[in-house]
């Protein structure tokens, strides 16, 4: 992909502390070098969210704006990076889902790695869909009526999901992929 590819195109990545680091900052990296314009979105008033790194707290990430604040109008399509903090705790702030339901709505692209498929699971978007996550999901995802996969990337309609770290490079071609086209 060159850089001009996502040119014009804005993506949203909705995180708070906790999520897996190199599943926020790389695809962030790898969607900007393809001209994409990210905005990270967390809940609350901080100007930053702190990342688990591995076994340890790991960067902080600058917030672009809060969610109370964010429009999914106002973008193309979503990321939600894992970790397992992350997600557990957007899944149970209401705006959070809501905003996830957004892209829903409008069908665009939404994007979950790792552990990410548990907020899909809460906005209730994960029935009839052939989804991956980290392993542990698959029981959360197939009894919420999600059909679950062990592959590195899976693409499903609007729902793009990837299962680690590993598989960011995957994840983010897919998601360059659905933009691009």
């Amino acid at each position: 992909m060159n850089q001009s590819t996502l040119n014009g195109r804005k993506i949203a990545v909705l995180a708070t502390d906790g999520f897996e680091q190199s599943e926020l900052t790389e695809p962030k990296r790898l969607l900007e070098q393809a001209g994409a314009q990210v905005t990270v979105i967390a809940p609350g008033d901080s100007a930053q969210i702190t990342g688990w790194n591995l076994k340890n707290w790991g960067d902080k990430v600058k917030v672009d704006q809060p969610l109370s604040q964010a429009n999914a109008d106002a973008f193309d399509a979503l990321v939600l990076p894992g970790g397992v903090m992350n997600p557990d705790k957007l899944r149970q702030i209401p705006e959070a889902v809501a905003f996830v339901r957004a892209f829903s709505k409008s069908s665009k692209p939404i994007a979950a790695i790792c552990h990410g498929p548990w907020t899909l699971i809460d906005a209730g978007l994960v029935k009839g869909r052939k989804l991956t996550s980290w392993p542990s999901l698959r029981k959360d995802l197939e009894n919420a009526g999600a059909q679950w996969v062990d592959e590195e990337v899976v693409a499903d309609g609007q729902f793009i999901t990837s299962r680690k770290p590993d598989d960011i490079p995957a994840f983010t071609s897919a998601v360059i992929e659905a933009l691009a086209a």
